[in-house]
């Protein structure tokens, strides 16, 4: 793999609160390269939302990043000041989130929002930052752009708002795109329209994209690499393919059966018995111990007692005492 354009080692976010501080990531290291997308998935509250938050500089208060460093093409942009950060952020990185009227002011013509982006991170005039606002609704696949760029969002479908997202995360051409739940507001139609168009931005821009989803299928399409979040800490990583088809975590096991196959004839999907634990509940050891079918396999009470770290298991990492007696 090409040398990486992101790179989070360590990291861990902290929430203080009247009964002591919650762990909600916890020691998350990842990489992306350029043109790289890197899917992050699991269930609500495994951390997904806040790695993307912490990498962007948009951690809500009182949430912390408390220790380890994010580094953007060898630069530590984690602790930077406020005003340094804003200026990396639509620059350098770019967001896309779930819902397209929470990223545009209603106040405001989609036209107007985009140009003022590109004119305070490009040096370009007023007549070059409309010209190029119009390209890039054109890329995203706006029909009449030269029109509709005086429209306001509420005129707009959520689909084209999603477009229109699209091209302001890029008005500024950013080495690196957050992209957070972009499709789970829309049918299934335009997702795939979405995705094509992720696709396309890696492919002839070298655009990196951190893609956070709990739809495996979005991530089977998109992305090259996957990484399996449960209770703030990272399950499995490794290429998409063999996560999917080859699962090595119980966790990741339990995810892929409780997708439907087209083929299966059986009358009930696999579920993973058991829900993830509250932040002031994670068990010691593993965390997915509580519901793990597979731990009476590990040798005396490591799965309750230690907690895995990353390790090689086939051609992906998994957090599992498992694979330690392989290795």
């Amino acid at each position: 793999m090409s040398t990486p354009l992101l790179e989070v080692k360590n990291l861990k976010v902290e929430f203080p609160t009247r009964r002591g501080l919650l762990t909600a990531v916890d020691d998350i290291s990842l990489t992306i390269a350029p043109g790289e997308v890197l899917g992050v998935v699991g269930e609500s509250g495994a951390g997904k939302s806040l790695t993307g938050a912490a990498i962007i500089g948009l951690l809500e208060p009182p949430g912390r990043i408390a220790s380890g460093e994010i580094l953007l093409n060898g630069r530590r942009i984690d602790n930077l000041p406020f005003e340094e950060m804003r200026k990396i952020r639509g620059r350098e990185i770019g967001a896309i989130f779930q819902d397209p009227l929470t990223s545009l002011n209603p106040l405001y013509t989609i036209g107007r929002q985009i140009t003022e982006t590109i004119l305070t991170h490009l040096d370009v005039s007023p007549e070059e930052a409309r010209k190029r606002a119009i390209d890039l609704l054109n890329e995203v696949g706006i029909p009449a752009a030269e029109r509709r760029i005086d429209h306001y969002p509420h005129q707009f479908s959520g689909g084209m708002r999603q477009r229109v997202v699209i091209s302001l995360a890029l008005a500024a051409q950013p080495k690196l795109i957050i992209a957070d739940e972009p499709t789970t507001a829309l049918d299934v139609s335009i997702q795939a329209q979405i995705i094509t168009l992720i696709k396309k931005l890696c492919r002839e821009q070298g655009t990196a994209v951190m893609l956070v989803t709990h739809d495996m299928g979005v991530i089977a399409e998109t992305a090259d690499r996957v990484a399996v979040m449960y209770a703030g800490r990272i399950a499995e990583i490794g290429p998409v393919a063999e996560v999917i088809h080859n699962p090595q975590h119980p966790y990741t096991v339990g995810l892929m059966g409780a997708i439907p196959n087209v083929g299966d004839t059986s009358e009930r999907l696999t579920q993973i018995d058991g829900s993830m634990p509250r932040l002031n509940a994670i068990p010691t050891g593993c965390a997915f111990n509580p519901r793990c079918t597979r731990k009476s396999e590990v040798q005396g009470q490591r799965c309750t007692t230690e907690r895995p770290s990353l390790m090689p298991a086939g051609k992906t990492q998994a957090a599992c005492w498992l694979h330690a007696q392989k290795n």
